[in-house]
């Protein structure tokens, strides 16, 4: 999407503008031929644009409406269509200028289920994606500026990203949403999630929803709703959430809802993220699962260590070799997996061993307080089982480490220090924007473009990084070149998120932190096989 203070648009070049975001809706299939006379009057309208364009419009196949979207948001800047030009301001509006050229939700809903009951459930997921990207709803053009790699370790490749999609702010924009917030009073929607979302006009502080769609799904005999997220941070990301404003919680239920979804969508992995502040995600206040059609490291890491038990013999588990503490179940008996996954839940909850600092709850003030939780993940293996990965959490906090004793440390702040969760679990590290200029900047100490000791200064933003960057230029000297540096900052970047999740595992990747594991499994009554 264009930037706020882009080029002069005259009125019959955003005339045009219009014409041509028709024909990409057109080509599209968000739009139907009869369609247009009134898709046509309504951007007119919206755009204070007297008549249409009369000249030819040019036969073109767009791969996004975001070029032409930029040239009728900068023409709404120039006339006073919009309040302000800042990036809020046109989100809002662009929003609202693709909401104009949908499908009714319904009428989505009955092309999806169509699609499913013609072509299978994987091309009627792949073309409701395909609307979502259409539509504007998943802002591809910020998304492909997120940089991602591969970073080897001894567990197998993380995937690294840094978040770029979220546009900067200026000073004056945050000031003027400050000052707007200031006076905001509404409570609606109730989240990001709540379906009241759905056609939602936005505001400064609430992202504008027009374009958005979602199909009801049920699980476990509830409804649900299935969207794509607008982050798209792996392939058909997609939320799947309740249709109520209720709080996160695992409970039994939520393996009944995982292996409902896994048997509609058989494609795509399912996952929870755990329901307790710190361990869990961002959103908290309604249940909601995350899925999509991606292969995460996670998966592809190996059991490293079996176990058997006598009253579940048809249950397969074992340890997965990676840096969290994971169990991985599986079974072709959908219900025993069910049972078998809420016993190891229950016994979890309640489980302490103060020799691996787990304890299931403390008692501050007099209210016990709970703190073993689990991240589950299901999917279908390629065995034709159904697959349960538990990972294990506990949310505890000390003097020490008070933002979590299984949570990224201190000393790993100056990389990650927001919450653990879902997608980072599986090993796709979702790193903050901040650290593009700040890897540059340690770039250029690297190849000697900016000289640097350990008892020089350092510039503002690197500041945090000054002990890494001791490290580093000691292993690695100040005169790599410019492709060797990116090299060694990718892989010791990765090296950093290893440590994060080697942090969050509540049973650790030593020895004793391994004996703990099998403690906690002879305590359920497993035996090593």
């Amino acid at each position: 999407m264009a930037q706020p203070g882009g080029r002069t648009v005259t009125e019959d070049q955003a005339a045009l503008a219009v014409e041509r975001l028709l024909q990409f809706a057109r080509q599209n299939g968000m739009i139907e031929a009869l369609d247009i006379y009134q898709s046509r009057n309504a951007l007119l309208e919206l755009l204070r644009l007297r008549a249409p364009y009369i000249g030819d419009v040019p036969e073109e196949r767009m791969d996004s409406p975001s070029a032409v979207l930029g040239e009728l948001l900068d023409y709404a800047a120039e006339k006073g269509i919009l309040e302000a030009d800042t990036v809020t301001h046109r989100d809002l509006l662009d929003a609202k200028i693709m909401g104009l050229l949908l499908p009714r939700p319904s009428e989505v809903v009955r092309q999806f289920h169509q699609n499913d009951q013609l072509f299978g459930m994987e091309t009627a997921t792949g073309q409701f994606y395909k609307l979502s990207i259409d539509s504007n709803y998943i802002r591809m053009d910020r998304i492909q500026k997120n940089e991602y790699w591969l970073a080897p370790t001894e567990y197998g490749e993380f995937e690294i990203t840094i978040n770029l999609s979220k546009p900067e702010k200026n000073p004056r924009e945050i000031a003027m949403l400050k000052s707007a917030a200031d006076k905001i009073t509404s409570h609606y929607p109730s989240c990001m999630l709540c379906i009241d979302n759905v056609g939602y006009q936005g505001r400064l502080d609430h992202p504008a929803r027009q374009n958005l769609r979602v199909f009801p799904v049920k699980l476990d005999g509830e409804q649900w709703y299935f969207q794509y997220s607008p982050y798209a941070y792996y392939d058909e990301h997609c939320i799947v959430f309740h249709e109520k404003h209720v709080p996160m919680q695992i409970s039994k239920f939520t393996f009944y809802r995982l292996l409902d979804f896994i048997e509609q969508f058989p494609h795509y992995f399912i996952g929870s993220n755990a329901d307790l502040p710190i361990v869990g995600g961002s959103i908290l206040d309604h249940d909601h699962f995350q899925g999509g059609r991606h292969q995460f490291p996670m998966e592809k890491a190996s059991v490293e260590t079996s176990f058997r038990h006598p009253g579940w013999k048809d249950i397969k588990v074992g340890i997965v070799n990676w840096p969290m503490s994971v169990l991985r179940i599986s079974t072709h008996q959908r219900h025993t997996l069910i049972k078998f996954c809420e016993t190891i839940l229950d016994m979890w909850k309640t489980y302490s061993d103060p020799g691996a600092e787990i304890y299931a709850y403390t008692e501050p003030n007099g209210k016990k307080v709970p703190h073993n939780t689990i991240t589950p993940i299901a999917r279908n293996n390629g065995r034709g089982e159904y697959e349960i990965d538990l990972v294990l959490r506990n949310n505890r906090t000390s003097q020490e480490h008070p933002d979590g004793i299984f949570h990224p440390h201190q000393n790993l702040h100056h990389i990650k220090k927001e919450n653990i969760g879902l997608i980072e679990v599986m090993g796709v590290a979702v790193l903050p924007g901040r650290l593009k200029e700040e890897l540059r900047g340690i770039r250029n100490i690297l190849t000697g473009k900016q000289k640097w000791n350990s008892t020089g200064s350092l510039p503002a933003g690197l500041q945090k990084h000054k002990e890494w960057i001791n490290w580093l230029v000691k292993r690695y000297g100040q005169s790599l070149t410019e492709e060797e540096a990116e090299r060694v900052l990718q892989q010791e970047t990765g090296r950093k998120f290893k440590q994060v999740l080697e942090d969050s595992g509540v049973f650790k990747r030593t020895e004793e932190g391994q004996a703990a594991f099998r403690r906690f499994l002879g305590h359920l009554g497993f035996e090593k096989m």
